[in-house]
């Protein structure tokens, strides 16, 4: 099942190399924590699966 197009997937890498970039410049544990939270618009856009939206019923995914 997917549920993410290509403009959102698009916006997904971009939010993702915004919070890699900020943590390379993060000091401490704030720098791991931005990458770990970036793993999750990576992945959804990978997948093409965000199951965040399922009880929304939202879909951008155009076959």
């Amino acid at each position: 099942m997917k549920n993410v197009g290509n403009t959102d997937r698009a916006v997904r890498y971009g939010i993702a190399a915004v919070l890699i970039i900020t943590g390379i410049f993060a000091e401490g544990m704030g720098r791991y924590a931005l990458w770990a939270v970036s793993l999750v618009p990576i992945l959804t856009a990978t997948f093409r699966f965000c199951p965040l939206w399922v009880p929304f019923k939202i879909n951008t995914y155009k076959r």
